[in-house]
């Protein structure tokens, strides 16, 4: 897994064109069935090279849905604080953006949440950081019968996509992966 990782992380970082293809992934997001429907949107803040998800935060203030950003803390936990306009904004250990203050949402209250991603595959399989942070935060999605709340939407670069992800017991697979090429 751990090389999937790097050489998806690679790709990432070597990748021309990235604010075009960002801007496409967003559009696609924003008109989609599952953004029209819902009304709370989790949504990472971007670092490094990851897809650039400030579209989709600005689209869904517009669009009067509630936003949320993930939050985390050191015993490996992670929450949904709520991002207004005006929040403001703070690094955390591992240099990611969390808003500093709002009201938290239980993930299982969340209609939509917009996921990173290093590398997926076509059956929706997820590689991501490494922290598990998110498969532990959804982990009561793991025997679903049916994808109601939340719907696990992975953004990525076609240059993330692997052949073949063999998932660990305890990771939780996506609802659906949005690239450029989608």
């Amino acid at each position: 897994m751990s090389q999937l990782r790097e050489a998806a992380k690679i790709a990432r970082a070597n990748m021309s064109g990235r604010d075009a293809a960002s801007t496409k992934i967003a559009s696609i997001i924003t008109r989609s069935h599952e953004f029209f429907a819902s009304k709370t949107i989790a949504c990472y803040l971007p670092m490094q090279n990851e897809v650039d998800t400030s579209s989709i935060v600005l689209r869904s203030w517009r669009a009067k849905k509630r936003i949320f950003a993930p939050v985390t803390n050191s015993k490996g936990s992670m929450t949904f604080r709520e991002m207004l306009p005006d929040t403001p904004l703070v690094k955390n250990r591992f240099g990611l953006w969390e808003p500093a203050t709002g009201a938290v949402i239980s993930a299982k209250a969340i209609d939509i949440v917009i996921t990173p991603l290093v590398a997926f595959d076509d059956q929706c399989n997820r590689i991501g950081m490494g922290g598990g942070y998110f498969d532990r935060c959804f982990a009561f999605l793991k025997h679903r019968r049916h994808w109601r709340h939340p719907k696990l939407i992975g953004v990525a670069f076609q240059c993330q996509k692997v052949e073949k992800i063999l998932p660990n017991p305890w990771d939780i697979r996506l609802y659906r992966v949005i690239t450029e090429k989608t």
